[in-house]
């Protein structure tokens, strides 16, 4: 979720050479997995988990991370919040805060670790949090968040924005949190494993970034980094949320070898020269009914099959963020092309 949209819509970009995939441009015909999509679909910057037979989606909507469950990824059905209330921490590391944002899930050890962030609109005094719990199923007797507190957190002097987090761990098993929005770009935190945190101290990487005007704003955020065949992949969202039908999100991947990058398009471009090649874009807007695919998260299934998830605006909704999920297959030269 940008914090910044709001306030920079107004300044110029600089034109940056993406590579676009000609393979997500092919006609799979009118049958996706987004067209048996049904219920309660409102979602904004979603991820993606399962647990048993239940699929659960932890998103921004509301204040406080909404979850939405579905039997079959088709038909979803609202299941209340992760918290109650913002965490007192929270509420003091970011004055005026008023919600809790973007979520990651992921299954460490024998508990859930959901990352989350705090922030305030057009600011980057932000901060990642962390909650656990041994159970997603809200019946069981051993379902109960538990707030452990700050994990990373950016001020008026960082050169970084802490939102968006995405929990990696690595072919060595080690452990990274990707994060970022707008500024110096898309950073990478090595973590603890045991408490899920960075060391005191810890400097990240650079991974990521868009070239702006000077002074002006580099749009790019939302980073999730999953591996295939040998690969880190990376996807990241570009340009602008949060405007309804007028947002023009669109989402990147890029690829390395190392966790740590240097992470480069299909083309070769560098990521951190604001390269990459184009994996979810909306036609052409007289014709496209779902705006802005972004804030992109990376699901595989028990059967194999990996997915993508994320949000788009409904031209048909008065521009509502909706639930998207698309199958993904792997072009020959192995790169990631999502059936939507």
């Amino acid at each position: 979720m940008s914090l910044v949209s709001e306030l920079v819509s107004g300044f110029a970009l600089a034109a940056l050479t993406i590579a676009p995939s000609a393979l997500a441009q092919e006609a799979y015909g009118p049958a996706t997995l987004n067209d048996s999509l049904s219920g309660d679909l409102i979602v904004h910057d979603p991820v993606i988990i399962r647990e048993g037979e239940t699929y659960y989606v932890f998103s921004t909507v509301g204040r406080y991370i909404g979850i939405k469950t579905s039997p079959d990824l088709k038909h979803w059905t609202n299941a209340g919040s992760v918290f109650d209330e913002i965490p007192a921490w929270a509420k003091e590391a970011v004055p005026g805060t008023e919600g809790i944002w973007a979520p990651d899930i992921s299954r460490v050890d024998d508990e859930y670790r959901l990352y989350y962030s705090i922030s305030t609109f057009g600011s980057n005094r932000s901060a990642i949090g962390l909650a656990t719990n041994e159970t997603l199923d809200p019946k069981a007797k051993n379902y109960r968040w538990k707030d452990q507190g700050m994990v990373v957190m950016s001020t008026k002097d960082s050169d970084f924005n802490a939102i968006d987090p995405n929990l990696v761990v690595d072919s060595e098993g080690r452990q990274w949190l990707a994060l970022g929005s707008f500024w110096s770009g898309i950073k990478l935190f090595a973590l603890d494993p045991a408490t899920g945190k960075p060391a005191p101290g810890a400097e990240p990487y650079s991974i990521a970034r868009r070239l702006g005007v000077a002074g002006g704003p580099n749009p790019i955020e939302a980073p999730f980094i999953f591996q295939h065949d040998g690969w880190y992949y990376m996807l990241n969202s570009f340009d602008y949320c949060c405007k309804g039908v007028n947002s023009t999100y669109y989402t990147v991947v890029a690829r390395s070898q190392n966790v740590t990058g240097p992470y480069r398009g299909k083309d070769g471009t560098e990521a951190m020269m604001g390269g990459g090649t184009i994996f979810l874009r909306a036609d052409l807007q007289e014709k496209e009914r779902f705006r802005g695919p972004g804030h992109a998260g990376f699901f595989t299934d028990k059967d194999g099959t990996s997915y993508v998830v994320y949000h788009a605006y409904d031209k048909e909704d008065d521009g509502a963020p909706k639930l998207r999920i698309a199958p993904i297959r792997w072009d020959a030269d192995g790169w990631p092309v999502a059936r939507y």
